[in-house]
């Protein structure tokens, strides 16, 4: 017998529809409705109508088969059957995160076929797998922020027996898997939180939608919906972490942060499991409070990603200076970060017209994730052009290199470790086409402020942009795809074999740097990196390469003689004492 249940606190009637019968459920104090429903189990259809309205999916609806407007499946979570006891991550400190997203990663689009790319991961040296959202979504295809049944594996991915399949086929290899969630809104299409309660919130806006209720009224059961949601991951589908998108928009006012309150929840998890978790948040408020403890008013988030990094080396690499990339782009900037964590500190910040985030201090680089591509700073682009279509070779070996040999986790993008030509770019597939055309024009709309001509920019909702976007694996046989590969292998052996590397001691970080003639060393420990950007050849003393020995570089004619090292133009090397 299954007790079905739904909180709709103001609902005056629910009921419960599933195997052509209409159940009706019973209300207690709490707001919680339920009935019992022997008939119910795995593989079962169901739905719940409010008030005469619907019937609508349940808002906890653990599968989604046919699509964000039909009637939710029931899963028994203890059918399938996992191979991974014993399984542990191994400590962040020590990871190398690939970011990927189901949909392109593989022509098919599919967790089964994302399986057998796994041992690519495996020779390249990752350790740790990052999802973006799967939480099913309008349409077959979409990045995953717009997911509106957040309990639902997506099933064009292959629904929830798909993705235990993936996890537990990255267990068995070796790989940890966090997942990207999103807790701050949701869709736009098949939202029906608001049909059963006070989910969301008109005291506060995000860019994206209606605002989660985290601290007004009702919004115990609310907070509660998330953390189950969190919990439910790790738990039934043994992901590793989580990677919670865009803290800075879940606005919550109450003396307990809903962050505060999540990772506590994971903590107590992680023990009742005996088995390692993390939470990585997303966030550009640079503001440390987010992953120290809560012993010093922190929400005791274990990483985040660093944004300050992101941009401070893109800029350097690229000389882009516009939007946000307009606060970075010199060496000093980028030298900053790099020895204390975070280039704004609570200095001014152009971009923002007023002072912007607060000293990082005494806080470990393994507390950081940088990166030089991710989704976001591809996608986000007009014509989600990577890096490799605007750097030379050259230059995208530097970047490597640097995110590789920072005290940061460093974390690649799908296809960046052999510099994929095949863009990253934005798409959606609305079934509702009104939104869809919305979409599109709103698209065109954000970059004809940067001077693009409407039709330059690609249709999110054609197929073909979708198409475009998927990683062409056959190019990792071209030769300048080949030296990249062995690059990145070769700096993540190195990371490994190093373990001042990994040690994430900024403190411990020395760099050096002329911004006129474009070159940058840092020190740590016994490693030195030795970079130069200009697109001339340079001769610079350096007493820390006294004694050191060249265990990698990116050109041929790097040369050290004693204190003295010789660069090639855009290139860097690598030295151990």
């Amino acid at each position: 017998m299954t007790d079905m249940r739904v909180w709709a606190p103001k609902a005056g009637k629910v009921t419960l529809h599933s195997n052509d019968q209409v159940l009706a459920m019973t209300q207690d104090a709490g707001g919680w409705w339920h009935v019992d429903a022997p008939f119910m189990h795995h593989g079962v259809d169901y739905a719940f109508a409010v008030d005469g309205n619907g019937p609508f999916p349940d808002p906890r609806s653990f599968w989604q088969p046919n699509g964000i407007h039909g009637f939710s499946r029931w899963v028994d979570h203890s059918v399938f059957e996992w191979t991974d006891a014993g399984w542990q991550q191994p400590p962040l400190g020590s990871a190398v995160i690939y970011e990927l997203h189901l949909g392109t990663f593989t022509s098919e689009g599919t967790c089964e076929a994302a399986v057998g790319r796994l041992d690519h991961l495996v020779t390249l040296g990752i350790t740790h797998v990052e999802l973006m959202p799967v939480a099913q979504f309008s349409g077959d295809r979409g990045w995953g922020y717009d997911g509106v049944d957040l309990y639902a594996p997506h099933q064009a991915y292959g629904g929830p027996e798909g993705l235990k399949r993936l996890v537990d086929a990255c267990h068995q290899r070796g790989l940890a898997v966090l997942l990207d969630v999103v807790y701050n809104h949701l869709g736009p299409a098949g939202n029906y939180l608001n049909q059963f309660g006070p989910y969301f919130t008109d005291r506060y806006a995000t860019p994206w939608g209606d605002a989660v209720n985290f601290d007004e009224r009702d919004s115990s059961e609310v907070r509660q919906f998330f953390i189950d949601n969190a919990v439910m991951w790790l738990k039934d589908y043994h992901f590793d972490g989580l990677r919670i998108d865009a803290v800075h928009a879940i606005l919550d006012t109450s003396a307990i942060h809903f962050l505060e309150a999540l990772a506590n929840a994971v903590k107590n998890l992680e023990t009742a499991l005996g088995r390692h978790l993390v939470l990585i948040a997303e966030s550009d408020l640079n503001d440390p409070r987010v992953i120290r403890s809560p012993a010093v008013g922190g929400y005791g988030i274990d990483a985040q990603w660093n944004e300050d990094f992101h941009h401070a080396l893109h800029a350097v690499l690229t000389g882009e200076n516009q939007g946000y990339y307009q606060d970075f782009g010199t060496l000093a900037q980028l030298a900053k970060v790099l020895t204390r964590g975070l280039a704004y500190d609570g200095c001014y910040s152009a971009y923002r017209r007023r002072c912007h985030g607060r000293p990082a201090t005494g806080i470990s680089g393994t507390r950081f994730v940088g990166c030089l591509q991710n989704h976001d700073q591809v996608g986000n682009r007009a014509l989600g052009e990577r890096t490799s279509r605007l750097l030379s070779p050259g230059l995208l070996k530097i970047g490597a290199a640097l995110v590789m040999t920072s005290s940061f986790v460093p974390m690649l993008f799908q296809g960046e470790e052999w510099g994929a030509s095949t863009p990253f770019l934005y798409f959606t597939d609305h079934r509702e086409p009104e939104l869809g055309e919305a979409v599109k024009r709103g698209r065109r709309k954000e970059f004809a402020a940067f001077g693009w001509e409407s039709e330059e920019i690609p249709d999110p909702q054609d197929e073909e942009t979708f198409a475009q976007s998927r990683l062409n694996w056959e190019e990792r046989q071209e030769e300048n795809s080949r030296h990249m590969l062995a690059w990145h292998q070769s700096l993540i052996a190195l990371r490994r074999r190093l373990s001042c590397l990994t040690d994430g001691e900024t403190e411990q970080v020395s760099v050096i740097f002329d911004e006129t003639e474009r070159w940058l060393t840092m020190t740590r420990g016994p490693v030195l990196l030795a970079c130069n950007f200009a697109d001339a050849p340079r001769i610079i003393s350096c007493a820390a390469a006294k004694d050191k020995t060249m265990v990698l570089s990116s050109e041929d004619g790097f040369v050290v003689e004693n204190t003295t090292l010789m660069f090639p133009a855009q290139s860097v090397a690598i030295l151990v004492g």
